[in-house]
């Protein structure tokens, strides 16, 4: 592994801090090592290990104190900054070390409870300050805290090396580790971070005090240093030499599975994970809680996934705990995906999801019994799908949490396959997973972020650069959805996203065209993993008398105006149906479907047709629990009624802009947003189909009752 340090770099970032207020001096240059550590991902990855120094600091009054400063947790490294570091008080957490010590009449069903319950409020109270930062983004200090509390050093370094885990999570992993790293290191057994880690830790460093670091079996990594540079130089260097005796053994050939003669696409086998994976909020409802899929293929990530012995090595465990919280310990596997035969593959992964939670939910109750936690039971669902044939992918409320769990199962393949080329991978056993899984110090982690009523969803929207495609967007991204974005243009689409920010999925597609339509589909399976509310919201209004308008104007009008919102409805029913949970079709119909205006038989024709065809979908897919609405709207600054429009249609009728776009009952300008917030509702209006809802303030002519 490559040494990043520079000082040079190094001074520019002390420039940098210079205007950051009561930063102390150490901090600047731990923040420093910290990022070079988090831009490794094989030896971090999503907010994993932990970074601290040890320092003096003076609060506003005066009160000197030496601190720990320790990252708080579940933050990323990478991207971590002096207000990420959480100051707890060196006294009171090494006096917790001397009295549990001089104690030794202490159990460990009292160790366990300490570290259960009493730890984390204890960190909380022992905080030298709070600042508006920790508050705002809910920080509190590491599980690691008391490891690095009860070692002197002024800089300790935490990671969870894919080199050591590889060597570690082996029946003979502390030798193995001990050949490499010799006397420098000491070795701690594992043991759940906490109090009891912290202490065991401690012994060993006080056996030996010239050791630079500690391997912790089957966890991580601990370099020490008097500096940041020393600390860090210690890391790379240990990580290089066990990098250096596994690519001395080589990376075994593993027998393979038998594949089917035409394995299908990532396209077709996506939304059919997606749709198992998935759990009823009540039994009948056919509402769920559901997931995003992030897919992930490599030659290596295939090697893995195409082993024969794939299940018996990949539900050995985690490669380290602190993935656990966020992957669950062990992935699913299903089978092969054959292109001939897409029932049968569902089938089957509706049988291995069956099973995989029978199984999931005997581990959690008989773990529950013998532990005596007072828990209760988290979703019994994969954080990690493993398909022969096809690759991995993770799963996840959000694309960013599924694309954590796709990162740490690509490493976690990886570090399999050199495992088992070495020896025989060997991680923790199932009570020691679970005392991590369910453990609150380590859910803090996944609970700070709040999910709303979207979040596991993808909508698409067609039309989405501008007017009320583009406030519909921003309005479902507003409450937690994923977003397919759809236009012409590619410019527009991208200052579209822009707007919105976040994880946006944007792609040009002729709306008229079946071939792009398919393509835009494809490309949000493989993106997502599939898709749940479609927004049709693409029209033109093309005007002509129509006992003289040309037919090829007409023909035009229908294919943009009618056919599209098919083409869309039908590619959308199919991956729905490979979901098998239902969805949501929307379609932006407008008034002109029942209150036609003069000339503008053209566009009204073909939304008349559409809002029939709203219906139809209502009337032939309900049994798929597939639910079809509509929105008649009226007067929307959009690109149908553009300011040139609303300027001669006000000037012809008299009336000022302000009240020709007033023009209704309610006197009311009707907004893209107003329409936007109607297209939500639908969308949440679990029990409603077939209907069209009016948003135009008020247009008795265009009542549909």
């Amino acid at each position: 592994m490559q040494n990043l340090w520079n000082d040079a770099d190094l001074q520019r970032s002390l420039r940098e801090y210079e205007g950051v207020s009561e930063m102390p001096n150490e901090l600047a240059g731990l923040v420093y090592a910290s990022r070079l550590l988090g831009s490794e991902s094989s030896l971090v990855i999503h907010g994993g290990g932990n970074t601290s120094v040890k320092c003096e600091l003076v609060d506003m009054v005066g009160n000197r104190a030496e601190v720990l400063l320790i990252k708080a947790s579940g933050v990323d490294l990478s991207q971590v900054t002096p207000h990420d570091y959480t100051p707890v008080k060196l006294r009171p957490l090494r006096k917790l070390g001397q009295l549990f010590n001089q104690n030794d009449r202490i159990s460990e069903e009292e160790l366990q409870r300490f570290s259960t319950k009493e730890f984390k409020h204890l960190l909380l109270l022992n905080l030298f300050s709070l600042t508006d930062h920790m508050a705002q983004h809910r920080l509190t200090p590491s599980i690691e805290t008391l490891l690095h509390a009860f070692l002197p050093h002024r800089y300790i370094l935490h990671t969870h090396s894919f080199a050591l885990l590889t060597l570690s999570n082996q029946p003979n992993g502390e030798a193995l580790c001990s050949d490499v790293l010799g006397a420098s290191f000491g070795s701690v057994d594992y043991i759940k971070p906490g109090m009891g880690l912290a202490r065991a830790a401690a012994v060993v460093y006080e056996a030996n005090p010239e050791i630079e670091g500690l391997v912790l079996q089957k966890h991580g990594l601990v370099t020490f240093g008097t500096t940041a540079k020393e600390a860090y130089t210690r890391m790379i260097d240990a990580v290089s030499r066990l990098e250096k005796r596994i690519a001395a053994t080589g990376r075994k050939a593993f027998p393979k599975v038998t594949l089917p003669s035409a394995v299908a696409s990532v396209e077709d086998a996506a939304p059919i994970i997606r749709g198992a994976c998935v759990e009823e909020k009540s039994p009948g409802t056919r509402e769920f809680h559901q997931f995003i899929l992030d897919f992930r293929t490599s030659p290596e990530i295939l090697d893995y996934v195409n082993c024969r012995d794939l299940i018996g090595m990949s539900q050995k465990g985690a490669m380290t705990p602190d993935f656990i919280v966020r992957t669950k310990n062990k992935p699913l596997v299903v089978p092969a995906p054959d292109a001939d035969d897409l029932a049968g593959f569902k089938a089957a992964v509706v049988d291995a999801i069956a099973h995989y939670r029978e199984a999931y939910t005997a581990y959690f109750e008989a773990e529950k019994r013998d532990s005596g936690m007072k828990v209760s039971m988290l979703d019994p669902l994969p954080g990690v799908v493993l398909v022969p044939g096809l690759g991995l992918f993770g799963l996840g409320k959000t694309a960013r949490s599924a694309a954590v769990n796709a990162d740490i199962a690509t490493s976690t393949a990886a570090a399999i396959l050199d495992a088992e080329s070495i020896g025989t991978f060997e991680s923790i056993s199932d009570r020691e997973a679970f005392e991590i899984e369910y453990w609150d110090m380590e859910q803090e982690k996944v609970n700070k972020i709040h999910h709303d009523v979207f979040a596991g969803k993808v909508v698409m929207v067609t039309g989405a650069a501008s007017g009320i495609g583009l406030a519909t967007a921003k309005a479902f991204r507003q409450r937690g959805a994923e977003l397919v974005l759809l236009d012409l243009t590619l410019e527009a689409l991208e200052r579209a996203a822009e707007s919105i920010g976040g994880n946006v999925l944007v792609k040009t597609c002729d709306v008229t065209s079946r071939k792009e339509i398919r393509s835009a589909f494809d490309e949000a399976c493989r993106r997502f993993g599939g898709v749940d509310i479609i927004v049709s919201n693409v029209g033109a209004a093309l005007q002509g008398r129509i006992g003289e308008v040309a037919d090829e104007v007409l023909r035009k009008s229908f294919e943009l105006n009618f056919f599209s919102h098919q083409s869309i409805a039908q590619e959308a029913v199919r991956v729905m149906k490979l979901q098998g949970i239902g969805g949501v079709l929307l379609f932006n119909v407008s008034k002109q479907a029942v209150n036609p205006g003069p000339d503008f038989g053209p566009y009204g024709l073909p939304k008349a047709a559409t809002m029939f065809l709203v219906r139809q979908y209502a009337l032939d897919h309900g049994r798929d629990g597939i639910r079809s609405n509509g929105i008649n709207a009226d007067r929307i600054r959009s690109g149908l009624l553009t300011e040139e429009m609303i300027k001669a249609r006000s000037t012809a009728r008299g009336l000022s802009e302000k009240e020709y776009m007033a023009g209704n009952l309610l006197q009311l300008e009707v907004t893209a947003e107003d329409v936007a917030e109607a297209f939500v509702h639908l969308a949440l209006e679990t029990r409603t189909t077939g209907s069209i809802t009016t948003v135009d303030g008020g247009n008795i002519a265009a009542a549909l009752r």
